[in-house]
């Protein structure tokens, strides 16, 4: 293997002046023809660099760490961390995924590997959106949270917009004519039945249209909360029903499907998530609205990116930021 000592001595410099070239180090003045004859010399000779050595140089890696408890294994991983991913290339960074399946042993193996390789950042993500208590290790390094949030806000945090993805699955039934609206929502309480629930209330009260406990559903969010639900909302007399999610949409729909109730034609149906294999393939196609994966990831890194450059150390206080949730129309729904 060639090391920086052939370099120097093929170039004729020290080995100071070799390191500092190849390592283009900024902050010592040498000659300019001596930076590229020596960078010149060490690609000749095919010359690798230690990269440790060079972060130490440099003052930076061009590492950014992405740990998550199960973003890699869930149907939303591909696009977060894709987002991340191309934000990172796009400012000369490569990121370091660790997925650690919520093992305590792995995530604290995985921030001792990134630490000891002086990663310029690093993303901490959940697959689902709730409070998190991060990690200590967090403070040691300027840090993001993806899909999660520091209750005491010591992270800055990128979320999806709940309230704004809820107001805009109602408006969509609203914008067809409907005003018997029902909402299947999670019973558990977290970010997404909350926020959801609160822009229901929130489009029905722009639209004039009073809230009605009636038409409101509490399942679990799955097929079988959905399938559960088909009774109430058809007893509810509504002409239209927003769903927690795609799943429990898919449970109403078979559950309609039973009873001889036409979608869109008898009643009209909006999921949330698009979660493609579900949404896309339903009869008929679901409409919905989507998670920003894609963009919780890219602003995920370029916030992370930011706050590294103005504060240059460890996040103090956490701003959160809510990415808007876009409509997704396809087949399920009819104008009145």
């Amino acid at each position: 293997m060639v090391t920086l000592q052939d370099v120097a001595r093929a170039a004729g410099v020290s080995i100071a002046t070799a390191s500092w070239a190849v390592n283009d180090n900024k902050d010592v003045r040498i000659p300019e023809s001596t930076r590229i004859k020596v960078r010149k010399v060490a690609e000749e000779l095919g010359y690798r660099q230690n990269a440790l050595a060079r972060s130490l140089a440099r003052g930076r890696s061009d590492l950014i760490g992405f740990i998550s408890d199960g973003v890699a294994t869930s149907p939303f991983a591909g696009q977060v961390i894709q987002g991340a991913q191309d934000e990172a290339w796009r400012n000369g960074k490569i990121l370091l995924i660790v997925d650690t399946n919520g093992d305590p042993l792995i995530e604290q193996r995985a921030f001792s590997f990134m630490l000891e390789r002086r990663v310029e950042g690093i993303a901490y993500s959940s697959w689902v959106h709730h409070a998190v208590k991060p990690p200590e290790e967090l403070k040691q390094v300027n840090s993001v949270l993806i899909n999660c949030f520091d209750e005491s806000r010591r992270f800055p945090a990128v979320v999806p917009d709940e309230v704004q993805g809820g107001r805009t699955a109602t408006e969509l039934l609203l914008a067809a004519g409907h005003r018997r609206i029902a909402f299947i929502n999670e019973k558990e309480p977290s970010p997404a039945s909350v926020g959801r629930l609160t822009g229901y209330k929130k489009a029905l009260s722009t639209a004039g249209i009073e809230f009605d406990a009636g038409l409101l559903t509490e399942s679990t969010a799955d097929q079988e909360g959905g399938y559960r639900a088909a009774g109430r909302v058809l007893a509810s007399g509504a002409t239209a029903v927003f769903c927690h999610n795609d799943r429990t949409a898919m449970g109403l729909l078979d559950a309609l499907h039973e009873r001889g109730v036409r979608v869109p034609q008898d009643l009209s149906l909006v999921g949330f998530d698009n979660q493609e294999v579900i949404s896309a393939h339903l009869h008929p196609a679901l409409t919905t609205v989507g998670l920003p994966q894609y963009d919780l990831g890219l602003l995920g890194i370029r916030a992370l990116l930011a706050h590294g450059r103005q504060a240059g150390a460890v996040s103090a206080v956490g701003e959160v930021l809510r990415v808007a949730c876009p409509a997704i129309v396809r087949e399920s729904i009819r104008a009145l």
